[in-house]
């Protein structure tokens, strides 16, 4: 941070907790909106594009020891926030006067076994929430907590699973352990593994980058550092790649159709020639893209349209809904989509997530060039090579050893039971080298919490001798990326499931899940506490920078002062 930066900030303490002349949201607007004002994409340049697929390059490395512009993790417990004051009031941390735009959902509550046998929810491999919320906390303010969601932040990151045997697509692994944050409970893990390839090695693809260069992405941390993000994805095609870029604004444009993969120097010539201006045409921008997708179809490779942009859409169909009907139509064209979210201060995350929720895709935000990296580099198979789609999970737990369960996050993913065998039913897609985790708190038949009881029919009603050493049943149900018939996975899972001695993985996804419902003063947070997680945290080894970082980011929150 230069001096002048250091003013403005002091400045802007310096209001928050003056005479009463402005209020702490005032306040925060106005450093909000100081054009001098740097975060953590301070490495990108308003005048220069650098770009490079190296760790060097980018100022990061996976397994850094030290914190850099761009955010990357440290090894360091010592943190500093940035504000240097204590925030008393949850006002004091969420700020609303930012123009960013959130769904939200309402957290999964416990259900009673005998009433809702069934627990049934679609694959979500997203991770644009943990990026963005980290952008947040580096910044100073969480500017939604409908910003959070558990699921996403738990799918950021990698985790030691078994991956798949045989000719099955994944690996399923189950492990549960007491709750750490409520003595009635237990927390089971849920984690799929599929196999990873090398992006180079995998089908042919035919890709249209879909950018957006409207005035509002005339910033920084938008159109600059999607130059560098697309310019490095660039470095990693090959021969057996076609790539074409669209752009619009006010109006979609064709600059690029059909160039091989390995014309490295044409298309980054492109994608740096752009320049940002106009109104924002996003649903003209996405029909000229599905088209040159279309028209370069492979059958049998990988066809993806990549849209990155800020969601900010104000021209044509612009509205969640529409946007939504645009995108359903297109999907079964076998044509996937990749949505790369940008910026701060007007991002419409509601309309990012609907597009690649709706249009057989992922969603991921990218706030520096470490995340770019990682997502189109480092995570380039698992981003945009799809290995199974539409794909589904249902638990049925056994009344006789599981009073009740809670699933943690995956709130705009829960289906309806009968939706698990139709296949005419959207569903999530998950890539090479994917991993999916869920949570679930679970109440065994001897808690003493109260649950409202209901009887009903299951698997498990009448209780067969063989069945007795069950506590749940987890099936998958997938389709293979070019068929339209489901096919249909059951892993019975036993009371060996439980373990007192819990790996570091189920300890670091319980970290994750805690520090999510205490960012939300979840109700269900219990005995959970902002101290009891870092003590938790402090415990754990870690073999990566990401998760060196997550540590860090809880104790700049921790720093804050508002959580205990």
């Amino acid at each position: 941070m230069n001096m002048k930066e250091k003013f403005i900030l002091v400045m802007v303490v310096l209001v928050m907790v003056g005479c009463g002349r402005k209020s702490k949201d005032e306040a925060k607007k106005d450093m909000y909106n100081s054009a001098e004002y740097s975060s953590s994409t301070s490495d990108t340049s308003d005048t220069e594009v650098e770009y490079s697929a190296s760790a060097d390059d980018s100022g990061t490395k996976h397994d850094s020891d030290t914190t850099n512009d761009s955010g990357s993790a440290t090894d360091s417990d010592s943190t500093t926030n940035s504000f240097d004051v204590e925030m008393e009031t949850k006002e004091d941390i969420y700020y609303s006067g930012s123009g960013e735009e959130y769904n939200s959902y309402a957290e999964n509550g416990f259900a009673a076994v005998s009433k809702e046998p069934l627990s049934t929810f679609s694959a979500d491999v997203d991770t644009a929430s943990y990026s963005n919320l980290r952008r947040m906390i580096n910044e100073g303010y969480i500017y939604d907590e409908d910003a959070i969601r558990v699921e996403e932040m738990l799918n950021y990151f990698n985790y030691d699973y078994e991956g798949p045997t045989g000719r099955e697509p994944f690996g399923v692994n189950v492990e549960i352990g007491k709750c750490p944050w409520n003595p009635n409970t237990s927390l089971m893990m849920v984690g799929m593994q599929t196999k990873d390839i090398d992006f180079s090695e995998g089908p042919n693809s035919n890709l249209v980058f879909l950018l957006d260069v409207s005035g509002s992405m005339n910033d920084p941390d938008k159109l600059p550092l999607m130059q560098q993000a697309f310019c490095m994805l660039a470095e990693n095609l090959t021969r057996k790649d076609r790539v074409s870029i669209v752009v619009y604004a006010g109006e979609d444009a064709v600059i690029l159709e059909g160039a091989k993969g390995n014309e490295t120097n044409r298309i980054i010539e492109k994608i740096t020639s752009l320049e940002a201006g106009g109104s924002t045409a996003g649903s003209a921008g996405i029909q000229a893209a599905y088209e040159l997708a279309e028209r370069y179809f492979i059958k049998g490779g990988n066809n993806r349209v990549i849209l990155a942009t800020d969601g900010d859409l104000n021209v044509g169909l612009t509205t969640e809904y529409e946007l939504t009907e645009l995108i359903t139509k297109k999907r079964d064209s076998g044509i996937y989509l990749s949505v790369l979210g940008f910026g701060t201060g007007n991002i419409k995350d509601n309309n990012m997530e609907a597009l690649a929720d709706n249009g057989n895709g992922n969603y991921a935000y990218i706030d520096s060039v470490y995340e770019a990296k990682k997502v189109l580099v480092d995570e380039l198979g698992a981003n945009m090579v799809t290995v199974a789609k539409d794909v589904k999970f249902q638990v049925e737990f056994n009344p006789e050893q599981i009073k009740g369960y809670r699933l943690i996050g995956y709130e705009n993913r829960v289906l309806a039971a009968e939706d698990f065998e139709d296949d005419a039913k959207d569903a999530g897609e998950i890539g090479a080298g994917h991993s999916v985790t869920a949570l679930y708190e679970l109440v065994p038949v001897s808690s003493n919490m109260e649950l409202d009881e209901k009887v009903t029919g299951s698997r498990y009603t009448s209780v067969d001798e063989k069945y007795k050493d069950e506590l749940l049943t987890i099936k998958v149900r997938y389709k293979e990326p070019d068929k339209e018939e489901s096919k249909l996975l059951t892993y019975p899972i036993t009371t060996r499931a439980y373990t007192n001695k819990t790996s570091d993985d189920w300890k670091f996804a319980s970290c994750i899940a805690e520090f999510a419902m205490i960012l939300k003063d979840s109700p269900y947070l219990e005995q959970g506490s902002m101290s009891n997680l870092r003590k938790r945290l402090n415990r754990l080894e870690y073999n990566d920078g990401y998760k060196k970082e997550f540590k860090q980011l809880v104790n700049i929150v921790a720093e804050w002062g508002y959580y205990e």
